[in-house]
């Protein structure tokens, strides 16, 4: 079979040979050669095989084990397998044995020019190796020339070489000392010419020198020439620093040249920081010029520009130049310096804050913000330099008291702006009256104040927030993160704002006068609205606004927002029932004049309801439409159907009192009183100044008491006749006619109408009711 054929003997050995013998030596070398591919291929015996864990690799039945034996694999397929299934290995052995063979291939096509051109790199490198082999000798051999060639010569020369070291330090020694004699000449002529820099550095060369061989006679003289002409050099320099006519490096270089001529450095220390505060003097009064009466004053950014760059940048050149000509000066010369800066950036300081003073107008912030910013900025350098003089501090403290006064400056912006609502809106109130046109109405007027007062302090909100902006250098304090943000502006600026708009709402509760003073009723009933709106919602968005806008911190106490609601909705419940009080008052005086002035014992018989009624009546139509334009209706307990045609029971203590009254002789008059009082007893308490509610019902209710009230009393402190008693008969009923419908409870109208009648039939001499009839003919046709 195929099988058999393919594991039998090799097709080059003889058909005799076996397998095992000499000539049967080649299932040895193949296995060899097998052997030779795992280990170019760094495969292992178990790896070669392709799986991780197989038969045995001992088995000699294994096709792809090391130990395969052909015969007794193909014994074990004879006894094993039937005769397909021999066909089938067959078939898959010889597949299997081709594509071994077309992998074989493959792979010496693949791999056959990089075989050639390996060969051909191995052959060049060969020939290559040999060439340098070749060159390397020729090499050696010359080195070994030269080597000996430099030893003959460095032999030859080493004499001349001591004698011409021994020539160089001669020369050497020579040049020395012809600097030295030619000293008092190079220092003369660079003091003629100006070069005192140079003329110190030669001085200092020689120094050393000097001092030692001072002894000699020569070298003494030239010392003494040199000092002559360095005391010379020194006096030059001095005067050339006491002239001030150069700038501060120019200063800081002759005090570096004198302190290397060995000059005091106290004294030159004292000397610099004065010509320094001559320099910085001059141009704090150029800052003060700016600031006089005569000229304009700059913006407060070119001022501070100004500032930063001329005084301070100087104050920082003169600090640098001090701490690096006179450091060894200790602790004691730091202080000195930090005493000089302190006592000039006072000044500086002041002139500033002098300047910012004069920042009251307007309410942008931006230009300020920026001026302070430059100045803070301008400020870190020598606040770096000297820090123990504080200019840092100092800068950022006024920064601050710049913020706090600009927060002031914005909460009287917003106190004007308030107080000119209210302005505009009383001119509005007027305005119709004069002109005799129809003016905005209250809703329209409450949105404007509304509205205005809202954008007011968003706009304030806006100006001091640049003070927290991240681009400015001042805005990352701790102030500024804290205490401005939470204490200044919601506290300070918001929450003031709030409380002062209460207590100037709350101010025209307390007006003088009979009627209220100056203030129109309808402001206050304004103000009372825009409080309650506020409480009711303003307040809350306000305060929210600004704690996002500044990230208000927890750490330091604020006002809730309760408590702040809790004081507007005061506010608004006082200005309502002084409201309720105005109103109810200029009611009250019609009625007590239209009482008072006239003659009730004489009167004649009614004949129409008195003007004074209809006034009433129209008076507090008018108060309801107003009221109504504000707040909502409010709650009325149940009408009972005969409300407006009601004339027995509003008159039914007269009627009684007429009644009864015959009875009674002249000398018994307390029984007619007992009988009113017992009526009293029996009578509803009625609270006059009762509570005020937020609704229309309550605030009718409260002016239609206080008046109805006001004529009672009226009523009890005049006499009237027979005619007199009618006249308020026909009067009372026509208020009962049109005043129920305003109030929140009718039998409140009813009772205070019935004690009226009451009242007055109990002061007249002839009390005759008039006939129920004929009161409703006269009231509807009045």
């Amino acid at each position: 079979m195929a099988a058999a054929a393919a594991a039998g003997p090799s097709p080059g050995s003889r058909p005799g040979d076996s397998p095992e013998g000499p000539e049967g030596e080649a299932p040895e070398r193949r296995r060899k050669a097998h052997g030779m591919l795992k280990l170019y291929y760094g495969l292992s015996e178990g790896e070669a095989a392709g799986r991780p864990a197989g038969p045995d690799p001992l088995d000699p039945t294994d096709l792809n084990g090391a130990h395969f034996d052909p015969e007794v694999y193909l014994d074990k397929l004879r006894r094993e397998c039937p005769l397909a299934q021999l066909m089938d290995s067959e078939t898959d052995m010889v597949r299997q044995i081709r594509a071994l063979d077309s992998d074989m291939q493959t792979l010496v096509y693949e791999n056959y020019n990089k075989f050639i051109s390996a060969t051909d790199t191995i052959r060049k490198m060969k020939n290559d190796f040999r060439k340098m082999e070749d060159e390397m000798d020729r090499l050696a051999t010359n080195m070994a020339v030269i080597t000996d060639f430099s030893a003959r010569i460095s032999a030859t020369l080493q004499d001349r070489h001591e004698r011409i070291t021994k020539l160089a330090g001669v020369h050497a020694l020579l040049r020395k000392l012809q600097f030295l004699f030619e000293l008092p000449s190079r220092l003369t002529k660079c003091v003629e010419l100006g070069a005192y820099g140079q003329a110190v550095r030669y001085q200092g060369r020689a120094q050393a020198v000097l001092q030692q061989y001072q002894h000699l006679p020569s070298f003494r003289a030239i010392q003494d020439d040199c000092q002559v002409i360095t005391a010379r050099l020194a006096q030059q320099l001095r005067q050339r620093f006491r002239e001030g006519g150069s700038g501060a490096p120019e200063q800081a270089e002759c005090v570096e040249l004198l302190l290397a001529l060995g000059e005091p450095a106290e004294e030159l220390c004292e000397e610099f920081l004065a010509h320094a505060r001559g320099r910085l003097e001059e141009e704090l009064r150029s800052l003060e010029a700016e600031l006089g009466p005569s000229p304009p004053a700059p913006d407060v950014l070119e001022f501070t520009d100004h500032g930063g760059s001329g005084f301070v940048g100087g104050l920082c050149q003169v600090a640098a130049a001090y701490q690096e000509l006179f450091a060894a000066q200790g602790p004691a010369g730091a202080e000195r310096l930090a005493a000089f800066a302190r006592e000039l950036g006072s000044r500086y300081f002041a002139l500033v804050e002098r300047r910012l003073a004069q920042e009251q107008g307007g309410g942008d912030n931006s230009l300020l913000v920026r001026a302070l910013d430059r100045f803070h900025r301008r400020l870190r350098a020598p606040g770096a330099l000297l820090a123990a003089a504080g200019l840092s501090e100092a800068a950022t403290e006024i920064v601050e008291r710049v913020a706090r006064e600009r927060l002031g400056h914005h909460l009287q912006g917003l106190r004007a702006a308030f107080l000119g609502c209210l302005t505009d809106v009383r001119q509005a109130l007027a305005a119709p009256r004069v002109a005799g046109k129809e003016g905005p109405g209250l809703a329209e007027l409450l949105a404007n104040v509304a509205s205005s007062i809202l954008s007011h302090i968003k706009a304030s909100l806006a100006a001091v927030h640049l003070f927290t902006a991240k681009e400015v250098s001042f805005s990352n304090k701790p102030y500024f993160r804290g205490e401005f943000c939470s204490q200044g502006v919601r506290e300070g600026l918001i929450v003031g704002f709030i409380r002062s708009m209460c207590q100037t709402a709350q101010s025209f509760c307390d007006s003088p006068g009979e009627k209220g003073g100056a203030t129109p009723p309808a402001l206050l009933l304004l103000l009372s609205r825009l409080c309650l709106d506020y409480e009711t919602a303003t307040i809350s968005y306000i305060l929210t606004l600004t704690d996002e806008q500044f990230l208000v911190q927890d750490q330091f106490p604020v006002t809730p927002v309760s408590t702040l609601c809790a004081e507007a909705r005061e506010t608004a419940r006082r200005l309502l029932t002084h409201y309720v009080k105005v109103q109810g008052l200029v009611i009250s005086q019609m009625l007590r004049k239209s009482v008072e002035t006239r003659d009730w014992l004489s009167t004649l018989e009614p004949r129409n309801v008195r003007a004074v009624m209809k006034r009433v009546v129209e008076d507090t139509t008018a108060i309801d439409v107003q009221v109504g334009l504000l707040y909502e209706e409010g709650v009325r307990k149940a009408q009972s159907s005969d409300s407006s045609k009601r004339t027995f029971s509003v008159y039914s203590s007269s009627r009684q009192q007429g009644r009864y009254a015959p009875s009674y002789t002249p000398s018994a008059p307390m029984d007619t009183n007992l009988l009113s009082n017992i009526q009293k007893l029996f009578s509803e308490r009625i609270d006059v100044f009762s509570p005020v509610e937020f609704n229309k019902v309550s605030v009718l209710t409260g002016i239609i008491k206080i008046s109805l009230k006001t004529l009672l009393e009226c009523v009890r402190l005049r006499t009237f006749g027979r005619f007199g008693l009618q006249q308020v008969q026909v009067d009372c009923h026509f208020l009962q006619l049109y005043l129920w419908r305003f109030v929140a409870d009718e039998e409140l109208v009813h009772l205070l109408l019935d004690e009226v009648v009451a009242s007055a039939a109990l002061r007249c001499p002839d009390p005759v009711p008039m006939e129920p009839s004929v009161v409703e003919v006269i009231c509807e046709r009045g």
